[in-house]
């Protein structure tokens, strides 16, 4: 059997157990504050603003291509400030990638250098400080649904000065997201899908690198603004 669908099946038998059984746990939620962690996977990309330069007699745009998946964990702090609302702080850090592509406008083959071709690849290490307001619907025997919206600051230690494509540590950002709360006998599994927006343009100019070489004009020239943007699938032991 394929592995992601072992995984789904045991996740949908994990979640169905305790819509079938006795109501766990009904004062967790009285409580003004609780804690936990959050296991989880992220998939990272760029939005993409071309500078439409001419590079060598040559227009090149530039696009996220491939968004593979990545791994996220991190700790969550709640704060009941009503009965449907509270209030997260939930430090996250992720790992992960992003894959920019290039294509140049006449049709020609992209041809790099120093094992760099027509894609190259950004490693991201975002540490995320962020608050969220979280609204939750009426609970409903074991589950309750829930909203959530906020922002805060981001530090990526990933940024390698080694790469082409010089990324800019600090980043503010903005997400919101669905998930649902799953109570069990000692603790509660909530499932959470969030989108992640970033504010800043974080590509370093080439004028404020130490060291500029051909490689380096050729993959950040093809590039105005470079925007974080992220998805994550996390699971929330609470």
């Amino acid at each position: 059997m394929d592995i992601k669908k072992l995984l789904i099946i045991l996740l949908v038998a994990i979640i169905s157990l305790p819509l079938r059984a006795q109501m766990h746990n009904p004062y967790v939620d009285d409580k003004l504050f609780h804690f936990g962690f959050s296991l989880g996977v992220n998939m990272m990309a760029y939005g993409v603003t071309e500078s439409l330069d001419t590079i060598g007699g040559e227009v090149y745009h530039a696009r996220t291509s491939a968004m593979l998946p990545g791994f996220s964990v991190g700790f969550v702090t709640d704060l009941r400030m009503t009965r449907h609302l509270s209030l997260r702080c939930t430090p996250t850090l992720h790992f992960g990638q992003r894959t920019i592509s290039y294509k140049a406008e006449s049709g020609k083959e992209v041809k790099g250098s120093e094992g760099y071709g027509k894609d190259i690849t950004v490693l991201g290490l975002p540490l995320d400080l962020p608050l969220y307001l979280k609204w939750s619907a009426e609970r409903e025997k074991n589950y309750r649904p829930y909203v959530i919206i906020g922002g805060g600051v981001s530090f990526d230690f990933g940024r390698d000065n080694e790469c082409p494509i010089y990324q800019k540590p600090l980043d503010y950002f903005a997400a919101f997201g669905f998930g649902c709360d799953f109570y069990f006998k000692w603790f509660k599994l909530c499932p959470e899908l969030k989108y992640h927006l970033g504010f800043n343009n974080v590509l370093t100019p080439l004028e404020q690198r130490q060291q500029v070489g051909e490689l380096d004009m050729f993959y950040s020239q093809a590039l105005s603004r470079l925007r974080n943007q992220m998805i994550t699938i996390t699971f929330n032991f609470e």
